[in-house]
């Protein structure tokens, strides 16, 4: 399988991995949001989603770009706003 070189293609691959991590740590972001250490609750799962995204990504985008770290904050902060919201 050919690594991703198209940049709006590796945007959407770690949108997609940091919304999976997301998703399926629901009460880990909340705790993290909750107790200001978001970071150190998701670090495992952040670390394995880095992982499968350089994996998958062409070296020179990993290299030259954070797409990824910018899919954290983004998505991350989309979480909390949401949860500030419900509150």
């Amino acid at each position: 399988m050919a690594l991703i070189s198209d940049p709006e293609a590796a945007k959407r691959l770690a949108r997609t991995i940091i919304s999976d991590i997301t998703i399926y740590n629901k009460e880990k972001v909340k705790e993290g949001l909750r107790n200001d250490n978001l970071f150190d609750v998701l670090n495992i799962d952040l670390e394995k989603g880095r992982k499968v995204y350089e994996s998958k990504v062409s070296p020179e985008i990993v290299q030259t770009t954070n797409y990824y770290d910018l899919a954290i904050v983004d998505i991350m902060v989309q979480q909390a706003t949401d949860m500030n919201s419900k509150i």
